[in-house]
């Protein structure tokens, strides 16, 4: 069983500024300023591209090390829609595009390109989640 843990505190700095800490890790959160935040960090959404876009790059590493593929550099860009439906309900689409240099065939990249989809965080978003939320005494 794998477990991380992240602390999520109010930074103080406008009403929707955080500090996230992970681990030795500091990074801030806040919401855009068009959203009534001052934009001191990335957006929750942005994290969660950020997660996926990490995970892509480094699981498409990890297989071209292993499969001795010349892989010079991975880029992943990404993009988060939300629409809803005609029955009220949002869906969310997420939208990955990624680049791959180096002296590949097209065979390894159609190979990369199907790793890419078997990335963990591609698959926690794939299947779902359960979140089991308390209030602490």
């Amino acid at each position: 069983m794998s477990q991380r843990e992240v602390h999520v505190v109010e930074s103080g700095n406008g009403p929707y500024g955080q500090f996230v800490t992970s681990g030795r890790h500091v990074m801030g959160a806040d919401e855009p300023v068009e959203l009534g935040g001052k934009d001191t960090g990335p957006d929750p959404y942005e994290f969660v591209l950020a997660g996926l876009g990490a995970c892509t790059a480094m699981t498409l590493r990890m297989y071209a090390t292993r499969k001795g593929m010349p892989l010079e550099r991975v880029e992943v860009r990404l993009r988060h829609i939300q629409r809803a439906t005609a029955g009220k309900d949002v869906v969310d689409k997420f939208e990955r595009e990624i680049r791959v240099h180096g002296q590949l065939t097209d065979e390894q990249r159609q190979s990369l390109l199907a790793i890419a989809e078997r990335c963990p965080v591609s698959q926690t978003l794939k299947r779902g989640s359960e979140i089991v939320s308390t209030l602490a005494g």
